[in-house]
């Protein structure tokens, strides 16, 4: 792989779209699971799911597998997403112990307790990518973001500079370093004779999770770059109302959300892509506002 090296953050939306020529995508609502899959599906979740997600997947440690909330959250998005996260982040704490016939059992319970009818074929794993929850996705703006932030929030703490060492720049570096790193392949963390905690900590989320988790934190910090009365380092306000600061800081968030994708799909060979997509965004910005410019001049 190509090493790339950079250093922040980005994402990219991962909305479902219908485009020319294109197959329509079917609805859960079409009966695309069978009622014995179904059957087998509710044999795997009381022994390994209903601990987290409760008895009648009401929700508890875990979020709820059904209702106006799953459903929520699950608007307009592929059946294969579900089944991706429920066989390669669950269940939590032992990732990768569910295989993918058993996912897809699952999802098919999923479906029965919510109400969506049963037909006479299996859903099966070919299709899943073609079958979508009912109703849009909602995508969130990095300007709603942060129109709500200047409502709700306090006063910005740290100036742009502080923000991006305390964020962007570690969990960017999660991402690059899946060029050089297996997160498949475990790590065998050699202990001191003096007990660390940060050395401790970064061994607590192993394998996938921390990547995860690095998109994540991506997506959902790159709106405090359009805080109102954020400063620079050099004390000038960081000029979230030009066009330009608003586009870099959306690329950024679309970039994450590819990754966050990709790391619950646990497709490694997807983030050479990224990891350019992700350095092209952080270096777009530092073009115009840090690198060719010096300390004084910058974010203007």
């Amino acid at each position: 792989m190509r090493r790339t090296l950079g250093v922040v953050l980005c994402m990219l939306p991962l909305a479902v779209t219908f485009v020319a020529g294109a197959p329509q995508l079917r609805s859960v609502t079409e009966g695309v699971y069978s009622a014995a899959q179904a059957e087998r599906g509710q044999e795997v979740y009381r022994s390994q799911c209903n601990e987290c997600h409760g008895n009648a997947l009401q929700g508890g440690s875990g979020p709820p597998l059904s209702g106006d909330r799953f459903i929520s959250n699950w608007s307009g998005r592929p059946l294969l997403e579900l089944v991706d996260k429920i066989q390669n982040t669950m269940p939590f704490g032992k990732p990768g112990t569910v295989s993918r016939a058993q996912a897809v059992d699952l999802s098919a319970y999923i479906l029965q307790s919510g109400k969506f009818p049963a037909g006479q074929a299996e859903l099966s794993g070919d299709r899943l990518a073609q079958i979508a929850f009912p109703g849009e996705r909602k995508l969130a703006t990095p300007v709603a973001a942060a129109t709500s932030a200047a409502v709700t929030l306090s006063p910005p703490e740290g100036n742009l500079a502080q923000l991006m060492r305390a964020l962007a720049f570690p969990n960017a570096n999660i991402i690059f370093n899946l060029q050089v790193k297996d997160p498949n392949v475990p790590t065998k963390r050699e202990v001191g004779p003096d007990f660390d905690y940060v050395a401790w900590g970064a061994g607590v989320y192993t394998g996938w999770l921390p990547v995860e988790q690095a998109a994540i934190a991506i997506i959902e910090t790159a709106p405090l770059f359009l805080t109102p009365g954020r400063v620079c380092q050099n004390g000038l306000p960081v000029p979230v109302d030009r066009p330009d600061w608003k586009k870099y800081t959306t690329e950024l968030m679309e970039i994450g959300r590819i990754a966050k994708q990709a790391a619950i799909a646990r497709k490694l060979d997807a983030f050479e892509e990224i990891s350019e997509k992700l350095s092209d965004a952080c270096q777009n910005c530092h073009r115009v506002y840090r690198r060719d410019a010096p300390g004084a001049m910058r974010c203007q």
